[in-house]
This record gives structure tokens, sequence and C-alpha cells, in this order.
């Protein structure tokens, strides 16, 4: 805000007591545009006291949804921010949050005495964001690299786990094969944990490894992925995590990988909390939701903005269901008689009891509401519980049935079950596999950028991270990567030509037009147009034929194996050196490569289609060198 010319601050236990003193003072005069505060410090009497003296015009409360018992996050100090409206009535509030369904929303209001305020509700979808979930067979680490390397591999990003063992684990490991990983979670200390944070903020590349500790508040727009190593505990925290990444619009990934231990640790995690018996109720049932979304067979967006009562009429094409549709069955037959067990004991019972009425379990229970004498007991002894409990988690995913987490768990029918019941409409659900084919999922990205003009695209970085330096901020502050995108693709050569660029207000126009023009101005005048390669692509070029290899050229010059490729394959291009001096590979594995560009008709002769046709056993470098030799 305050690049933006806005007089804000913050004040928190980070700042010396005369630096605190000072904040305060400027409350007071109304020096302030805005003040930021956490509610555990807004809560005290001395705080509350500075209010009353000062000229407040708005309080703002971030993270609404914090308020809720019923939501995601809870948190008890929040609750207490009632005291707002109780002792300064006359000042307008408003509540803001990314994630809340209708109860969350529903208990916002009641909480912050909001009934008679102005309800906006924007819509959920970021469809800048591919979503992809596959099951752990065993190799998720393996997967997570490979996602990494041929996706993401000079890209910020957070990795999520459900353990601070597993957070510590996978950073040191992640490291060890060449990334920038760092652990993050509550049990490091408090000098660890803000160091990678700022280091995550601050450099371009870095990934974090961290538990759900690390996130709240972090608005780093160039996040390109976020993953999970494990099943979040619900929706709500599914979305807000995930949409942590691309946050500047440009395509980013939500990629996931989850397994039974997930559920089971989950599970134990909730048993053994403090909590009563109500919120371990809603915490179970909004974990099968999130497992019953995590076995979806239909657009995955579709079903994550039903979820929050908003609605998308086409599937999205931007999700693995999507882009790589999974086996299905034909269960019409079986999801009839899940949901006619449902009607037939009244709507009254949780997964568990209906499952045993359809395997027809002799228990105390099902006879004392004489449920061993309908029509639905016993029918469903073709599956077993485990295939029932799927049945279920998918039904209710794809809201044919709703869960009464006010009340007891129990299963509900809802309209859109009518069709299936009657038998107007096929249900086709998940079939599951031993073995989910291993693939980096599709996401409509355009790395253009990046490849073609990758030596001003390095320049134009490095100008902005010095610039952040000498302001003491994070790079993103100075501006987005969408913004130096559009640098890349308009190279302005002016102030009026810089002042179109996206994100360029008038203050950021006087304080960093001059040094981009710069930097651009000498990329221009560097060019040696197309008919050889520049000054950077020689240097490459000279090391190749020392006998150096891509990876090497790319560690001796501190660039990233990407850009070298890049360098070697426009060499390639221009006809400056030969494939083979480029690539360890076979003449057979270099013939099936070209055969599979050839293949296809797309003029570009994009990397991902051949990537994912040889099914992920070349790296994308490879790829993009012999994609030149055909060209």
């Amino acid at each position: 805000m305050q690049q933006l010319g806005a007089k804000a601050t913050f004040l928190n236990s980070t700042l010396d007591a005369d630096s605190a003193y000072e904040v305060e003072q400027q409350l007071l005069r109304g020096d302030l545009d805005l003040l930021y505060v956490a509610p555990e410090r807004l809560m005290t009497d001395r705080f509350l006291n500075l209010l009353e003296r000062s000229p407040i015009a708005l309080f703002a409360i971030d993270e609404a949804h914090c308020v809720s018992q019923w939501g995601h996050d809870f948190r008890p100090e929040y609750i207490q921010l009632s005291v707002l409206h109780e002792r300064f009535p006359d000042i307008p509030r408003i509540a803001l949050t990314a994630t809340a369904d209708e109860a969350t929303r529903k208990e916002i209001i009641q909480r912050l005495a909001l009934e008679n305020a102005e309800l906006f509700v924007s819509g959920f979808d970021r469809p800048n964001i591919c979503y992809s979930i596959s099951q752990n067979q065993g190799n998720a680490k393996d997967q997570l690299l490979r996602f990494i390397r041929n996706e993401h591999e000079t890209d910020a990003g957070i990795v999520y786990c459900l353990s601070r063992k597993k957070v510590e684990q996978t950073a040191e490991w992640l490291s060890s094969k060449g990334l920038n990983a760092l652990p993050y979670h509550a049990g490091l200390s408090t000098q660890v944990r803000q160091l990678h944070q700022q280091r995550f903020l601050n450099e371009d590349g870095i990934i974090i490894v961290a538990t759900i500790a690390f996130g709240m508040g972090i608005d780093k727009p160039d996040v390109r992925f976020v993953a999970h190593l494990n099943l979040p505990k619900s929706i709500e925290a599914y979305y807000q995590e995930t949409g942590r990444a691309g946050r500047d619009g440009l395509p980013a990934n939500a990629w996931m990988m989850y397994g039974l231990q997930d559920v089971i640790m989950l599970k134990q995690m909730m048993e053994t909390s403090d909590a009563d018996e109500a919120h371990k109720r809603v915490e179970h049932h909004k974990l099968q939701s999130m497992l019953g979304f995590s076995e979806l067979t239909t657009c995955r967006r579709q079903a994550l903005l039903q979820y929050f009562d908003d609605h998308m009429e086409e599937p999205c094409g931007n999700c693995d269901t999507c882009l790589t549709p999974v086996e299905t069955w034909d269960a019409t037959v079986v999801a009839q008689k899940a949901l006619s067990c449902v009607y037939k004991t009244q709507q009254r019972f949780g997964v568990t009891y209906l499952i045993d009425v359809l395997l027809g379990k002799d228990n105390d229970r099902i006879k004392q509401f004489g449920h061993d004498q309908i029509s639905v007991y016993g029918i469903g002894k073709e599956l077993d519980a485990k295939q029932w409990r799927s049945i279920y988690r998918q039904l209710i995913a794809r809201n044919l049935l709703s869960v009464d987490i006010e009340g007891h768990g129990n299963l509900c029918l809802t309209e859109q079950c009518r069709p299936v019941l009657r038998g107007e409409e096929t249900l086709l659900l998940r079939k599951e596999t031993k073995q989910a084919k291993s693939q980096s999922r599709g996401r409509k990205t355009q790395n253009n950028f990046k490849d073609a003009n990758s030596t001003l695209w390095e320049a134009l970085r490095a100008c902005r991270k010095t610039l952040a330096e000498e302001s003491g901020v994070p790079p993103f502050v100075v501006f987005h990567d969408a913004t130096l995108m559009e640098m890349l693709d308009r190279q302005p050569q002016n102030h009026e030509q810089f002042s179109k660029i996206t994100g360029v207000g008038k203050k950021k126009l006087e304080a960093y037009a001059d040094a981009f023009i710069k930097i651009i101005e000498q990329h221009i005048n560097s060019s040696t147009g197309t008919s050889s390669a520049t000054d950077t692509m020689e240097e490459t070029l000279q090391l190749l034929r020392s006998g150096m290899k891509a990876d090497e050229i790319a560690s001796h010059r501190n660039l990233k194996p990407t850009t070298i490729y890049g360098h070697l394959a426009k060499s390639i291009e221009l006809g400056e050196v030969e494939l083979q001096q480029v690539v360890d590979l076979s003449e057979n594995e270099i013939k099936t490569i070209q055969n599979a560009f050839l293949s296809f008709s797309d003029e570009d002769r994009k990397l991902k289609p051949v990537y994912e046709a040889l099914d992920g056993a070349f790296d994308y470098g490879l790829l993009q060198c012999i994609r030149a030799s055909v060209n």
C-alpha cells in the first residue's frame, strides 16, 4: 500500500517500543489511511482505549470465516470482535473472506451483528487454476519432483504436508534434488520461520514446504503452484490453500496426491482433539466431503463451486477430470439402492448405519428401528462396506445427497437425486484402479515468454529484484510477473508507452519506468536479429563445444537449465550446432521423439502433447531441442 502511495502501516510485536509509539501517535493524529492489527492486539484494553481517542472511519475484518465455529479455521479471538459494534456503534464495519459456505456466512453475520448489512457474494471461480488430484500409490515424492521439474522448475510454489516431520523430510529431499525448498511449521523457531517466509516473499523460485501453519495473510501473487502431499481436512481448507496460487491471474496449478493413511491420520487428529462431539461430527463430515470431491469423475471446478453455492453451467476444461477423463462405470442401480436406503430410513441416519442396512447386518439397533423389515434391508451385498462408503462419498460430492452437519450427520436427499431415483438419468461413478497413470495434468499456460525471450525476461526480473531490495519490499510489490510479461511483449521505449502497461500507475511510472526502459533498450541494441545467436547464446555454445553438458553449463553460468536448453534449441534451429552435440540419446530415441512431433498437426508443435504421448519419459528441455531439429 505504501508503494501505491497510501499512508499505511502495521502494529505488531516485531516493532520496537519507539516505532510502536510513533505508529500510535500517527493514529491519534489522523495521519494514517490504513492500520493493520491482529485481533489479539485489538482486544487489549490499552488498544481499545487508543481507538476511542482516534478518528476511525471503518473497521475492516479480514479472514472473517475465522469467526465461525463451524468453519475450517476457527480462532476464538475472532468471536470477541463483537466488541466493535458494542463500543463503537457509529463506526461502519465490513467483514471479508474468500472462503465461506452458506452456514459460515450466516454465523459471521450473527456473531459480528451484521444482520442489517448488505451481503456481497462474488463468484468463487479461479479460472486460471488447473485442479489435479490423484491417489498416492507409494511414489508421491517422485511424482511431485517430476511435476515441479517439468512444469515449474523456475517457479515459486507451496507444498503442504500434514505433519511437521513430513514437512522437514520433504523439504530436505527436494533440496537434495537441486530445488530451493525451505521448511515451515510451528515447531521451528520464530527466527527461522520469519527468515524462510521473507525469502519466499523476496526471492524468485523459492518453494515453501509447510503445514497449514503457513499461508494466512500470504499474498505473494506469483505463486505458480500449490501442491498437497496429504488430503486437506475440508473443501474449505483445500479451496483456501489452493487459492494462494496464481493471484496475479496467470496460469497456476493446484496439484494433490492423497492416500488412505491421510484419512486415518486426520480422523485420529479429530478424535483426540479437545473439540466437543458436535464439532467432531462437523469435522468428520467435512472430511467425507473432501474425500468425495477427490473421487469425482465429473468436472472438479463445477463441484467446488457448487459446494459454495456458486454455479457453472458447463465443465471447465481446466481440471484433470476434464483434460484426462477418468474410467467410469454405470453405477445407476447401486446409486438407486443407496438413495432408496436414505429414503426408507426417513433421512435420519449417517453413512455407517445405512451401509449396515444395505449389507443386512444383524444388530440390535437395526432391529430396534424395524429396518430389518424394510425392502432395502440386505439388498447391497454385492459390494463391501468400503465400496459403499465410496459410493456415498461420490453421491454427496455430486450433490445427490447432503449432510446435516448441524444435526447428527444424517444424510438427506436433494432435488438433484430425483432423476437418478426414477431411472431417468444414468449415473457414472469413478472406477477405482490399482495404479493411477502418472503424468502432469494439463494446464492452460503460456511459457513462450520464458523460452523465446529468456535473456530479456531474466534481465527484467533482475532489475525488479534490485529495485525491490532498494525499496525494502518483495519483488512482486514492484511489479507482478504479468506486468513483466507485458513489458516483454510490448517492449516500451518511452514513458508514454510504459504507462500503458497493466499495473503501471502514476507513482510506479515515475519510480521505475526509466530503469526498465533502459534494460529494454539495451536488449534491443544488443540484438543481432534472427540470423545468428545473441552474445549469451554464443557463450552457451562455446561451453557446449568445450565438452560441457546442458546441466553443467547451467550450473557454470548460474542459469536455469530451461534457459540453457532455450539457447541450444535456438542454435539448432539456426544451424549453429548439430542435434547430436546437444542431446545424449540414441538414434532410435531421437527418431521416436521426432515422429511424435510430426504426428501432431499443430503448427506450433507444442511440447506438452508430445511429453504426454511419450508418458513423460523425456524432459521438456530435450523435447525442445528435438522440436527445433524437426522445424
